[in-house]
């Protein structure tokens, strides 16, 4: 049971049980519905019946003891406060049965409308109502929500029913058939019932509200839902609350209709009162895509005085939740009726502009600003975009703008088809083009980069999931007719077949045949850039990048970051006038010709830092020294052999001389697992001549660039340290280099000499190796891949079936391994600081640009964290809400020590 010990909460009618504030309990839905009865704002009565039923449902297969009873006393309260008899003849009480989870997963699970109407009280409605025609479309929406639903019936047995009775007007909206048309309907839906459901249609109004309700709380494990779960991090123990309430009718005639809508246009932001509605409907017909609403605004003209109660009801809502709402609606025969409030799923570039536009209302804080912004999500504003510098092609068909973005990929024309595209690992992106969506569909909305449908709007639910994930969605393009039987798809007079290209501009609504190429936004972000700087401030740690070149370097500091905190030096080799040094210096037979190849490459290194430091002058440069093993700058023994085996037919001798040395030293330096062989700190011990050219080429740079006025702050990283004694003799070396380039120079500057941590023994023994370090940072790749002993390269043969299996949780190379890397670290962390309680620790791996694994390493002390250019406003908004999150833990530990 929940508080005081109930089952059901009831609301509306001067009776109300619960709050907004038990969502836990009552799902989003019965506290949204809860917290508007309090408002007084108009929502017909009903009762929400708590997702501790639905657990014990899941657990135990039926439903609690004392349920039943409290059930009936809430169905006699319902009765009693609107004057009407759940399955009575003449003045039926008729109920929706609704989902409604803790966190939002629209479309997921299952909702039936009309329960407790019956051929016995079909006669009964009408009067009620006054048409028959009304009474028979709600009894057929019954048969066959319940009968999919419920009963398993395949939905498909009651579309052949619909295309019987009008072949001509296949998906021919209820709206517009005849009374007897709906009489021939509704008996055609019952005989589908009775020839394929194992148990028949519910004759009592009493059985449908029992298997409606074990329906929808079955629905919490169905496939999709699941799914839909798995896709976006939902705990599978929550649990479904299941919402009964008073049936008010868009179907019942012209004066009436349903709606769906949002305090602010959830694909721009704009603030406007957005949205759709359908005249003589119900909730279904809007969201299901199968007839196309007018917007909202229309409402100003054909119901104003519903317009302008539903405005300042809606603005009310915003107001009082401080947040964007997701509203359903219905009108009843002129009368304004809410169903639902919840926060709104919204675009990227819709929520950066919602965040900074409600601060300037004085809605909510900048903090709260930051903490609203998914980090991940920010890459989606950025987003390339289709290129029309070559002029723009042929527009074949145009829908609703549902979502922004643009997307090229070939056409799958089902779920399963996207699924099977997607799924080779080179494969090319996949895009989803239907008539319309269903939420049997989220495994193809997963796979597929954006969506493409004849029907719906923009409330639609392709419309809603492709907000939520992030993918761009046009909808309603109703030129466009699939055939997924045949693999086809009709755009007027073209015919397109699975596997064509495609291209949509879904910011405009524009579809364009073939392969469009694509280039960087180029749309100005004042909003984007906002929320960065707030972030920024707020940050406990700093955010550093990965940069190699000047280039790099640059673009990084103009968004941000505060630091180099990875500049990988071998990068710097690979151009083509220095690479024939690098292999002179690699076949060298002594130390002097090794030494006479690095003096070249001297000045080239020497340049690169030069650029770095003046792109980054008074911000620290942190530059890790040769990593890679040497071998991967020469060629492959494959392609030597093919040049040596030309130049002998050749008899080319120089040439046979030169390509059988390198040959013998491309064998000599094979290795049988190089990630674990002769690189990093090994290569300086083996070869100190490499070391000492790159630390004169660093400090060189420093004093030159520091005479011109900037200010270096250069930072020796040692790469792949294991011990102390490692540590020790190359600290020595490195400090003697630097003795005698500032004695060459006259001149001096203060550099800093650290390591990187990526071997599992440097993390036990962090604390020897911090007596001869300055800093240290976590190479968290390579941590990763030694600790598990995983290949980084070969991984993902295996580490798919890891993930299908639950064997793993996540992908250790994307969000880091708490219990065993993330332990590794909190361990030399604390060793690092009791030797050294002011050493400065960062991290460099691919981790320190991925959201959940900022939040970890802010917990676990590290001063900063280094990520790609790309990755840094990602990195930047999840570093300032990591340190929402240790604060509201805090504050958390607080209250408990005080209970």
């Amino acid at each position: 049971m929940t508080r005081n010990g109930k089952y059901i909460y009831r609301f509306g009618n001067r009776a109300m049980d619960g709050d907004g504030s038990m969502g836990s309990e009552l799902g989003g839905k019965g506290a949204g519905l809860a917290e508007m009865t309090l408002l007084r704002i108009p929502v017909p009565p009903g009762f929400t019946i708590s997702t501790s039923v639905c657990r014990y449902y899941l657990e135990h297969k039926s439903l609690p003891p004392g349920f039943d009873e409290e059930l009936a006393a809430a169905v006699t309260w319902l009765e009693g406060a609107v004057g009407r008899e759940f399955g009575g003849l003449a003045n039926p009480l008729l109920t929706s049965v609704r989902s409604g989870a803790v966190i939002s997963m629209p479309g997921m699970m299952d909702t039936i409308l009309n329960v407790g109407l019956t051929r016995e009280n079909l006669r009964g409605l009408a009067a009620q109502s006054g048409s028959l025609r009304f009474a028979l479309d709600s009894y057929r929406r019954l048969l066959q929500m319940f009968g999919a639903i419920v009963l398993d019936v395949p939905k498909k047995k009651f579309d052949l029913v619909m295309e019987s009775i009008r072949p001509s007007h296949a998906g021919t909206a209820s709206a517009e058939l005849s009374e007897a048309e709906l009489q021939a309907v509704v008996e055609g839906f019952e005989q589908a019932i009775r020839s394929y459901a194992i148990k028949g249609f519910p004759l009592t109004a009493e059985e449908q509200l029992s298997m409606a309700i074990n329906a929808v709380f079955a629905s919490w494990g169905n496939e999709r839902a699941q799914y839909y779960r798995r896709l976006n991090g939902i705990p599978d123990d929550l649990g479904t609350a299941v919402t009964v309430q008073l049936m008010v009718f868009g179907n019942a005639d012209a004066r009436s209709g349903t709606g769906v809508g949002f305090t602010r246009n959830p694909s721009t932001g704009e603030n406007t009162i957005f949205g759709e509605f359908l005249v003589n409907a119900q909730g279904e017909d809007i969201v299901a895509g199968s007839r196309t609403p007018v917007p909202i605004s229309a409402l100003a003209n054909s119901m104003p005085e519903i317009y302008q109660q539903l405005s300042s009801i809606t603005r009310r809502l915003e107001q009082h939740y401080r947040e964007v709402q997701d509203f359903e609606f219905t009108v009843e025969k002129g009368t304004l009726y809410l169903l639902q409030t919840r926060t709104a799923k919204r675009s990227a570039l819709a929520a950066v502009r919602i965040a900074v536009e409600m601060v300037s209302e004085g809605l909510i804080s900048r903090e709260e600003a930051v903490a609203r912004i998914k980090p991940a999500s920010v890459t989606e504003i950025t987003a390339q975009q289709l290129d029309f510098s070559l002029g723009v092609p042929e527009v074949i068909a145009r829908g609703l703008p549902a979502s922004p973005g643009a997307a090229v990929g070939r056409i799958a024309l089902s779920a399963a088809a996207a699924v099977a595209a997607a799924a080779g690992r080179d494969s090319d992106p996949v895009i989803l083009v239907s008539q319309e969506t269903t939420a049997d569909d989220i495994h193809g909305m997963a796979a597929a980069i954006g969506f493409l449908t004849a029907c719906g709007g923009a409330t639609s639910h392709a419309a809603v999931v492709a907000r939520g994930m992030g993918k761009c969605c046009i909808t309603a393009a109703k030129d466009i007719h699939v055939d997924s039987d045949a693999g086809l798809l009709r755009i007027r007079d073209l015919v397109f077949r699975e596997g064509d290209w495609l291209s949509l501009d879904a910011s405009t609504g524009r579809v364009f045949a073939g392969k469009m190429p694509l280039h960087a936004s180029e749309t100005e972000h004042n909003a984007l850039h906002t929320i960065i700087g707030w972030a920024i401030e707020q940050g406990p740690i700093t955010i550093r990048a990965n940069a190699d070149t000047p280039d790099d370097a640059l673009n990084a500091r103009t968004s941000g970051a505060l630091g180099i905190g990875l500049c990988r030096t071998e990068h710097m080799f690979f151009s083509p006038e220095r690479l024939p040094h690098v292999r002179t210096m690699i076949l060298a037979s002594s130390t002097e010709d090794r030494k006479q190849a690095l003096s070249k490459l001297l000045p080239m290194q020497q340049d690169d830092f030069e650029e770095l430091f003046r792109s980054m002058s008074s911000l620290p440069v942190t530059i890790r020294l040769l990593d890679p093993p040497l071998h991967e700058f020469l060629p492959s023994l494959k392609e030597t052999e093919a040049e040596l085996f030309l130049a002998r037919e050749a008899r080319d001798l120089p040439a046979i001389e030169q390509l059988e040395l390198l040959s013998m030293r491309i064998q000599g330096l094979r290795e049988t697992n190089p990630m674990m062989g002769h690189r990093g700190c090994r290569l300086s011990i083996s070869y100190p001549e490499i070391l000492e050219m790159q630390v004169r080429a660093i400090l060189q740079a420093a004093l030159k660039v520091a005479a011109e006025g900037f200010v270096p702050i250069p930072e020796i990283m040692v790469p792949l340290v294991a011990s102390a004694e490692e540590m020790r003799w190359l600290r020595r070396l490195i400090d003697e280099v630097a003795t005698e380039v500032f004695a060459n120079h006259g001149d001096s500057i203060d550099y800093s000499v650290g390591t990187m941590i990526e071997l599992p023994r440097a993390a036990v023994c962090a604390g020897a190796i911090a007596e001869y370090a300055s800093f240290a940072s976590f190479g968290t790749n390579d941590l990763t891949q030694m600790t598990f002993g995983f290949s980084r390269d070969d991984a993902g043969k295996y580490i798919d079936r890891y993930l299908e299996e639950g064997i793993l949780k996540i992908d250790p190379f994307v969000t880091l391994d708490r219990e065993g890397v993330g332990a590794l670290i909190e361990m030399a962390i604390k060793q690092m600081r009791a030797v050294k309680p002011g050493i400065k620790i960062g991290v460099c791996g691919e981790h320190g640009g991925d959201p959940a694994s900022i939040e970890f390493f802010a917990s676990a002390g590290v001063d900063y964290v280094s990520c790609s250019p790309a990755r840094l406003p990602v990195a930047q908004i999840a570093v300032a809400q990591a340190r929402g999150i240790a604060r509201g833990a805090a504050q958390s530990a607080g209250r408990m020590s005080t209970v």
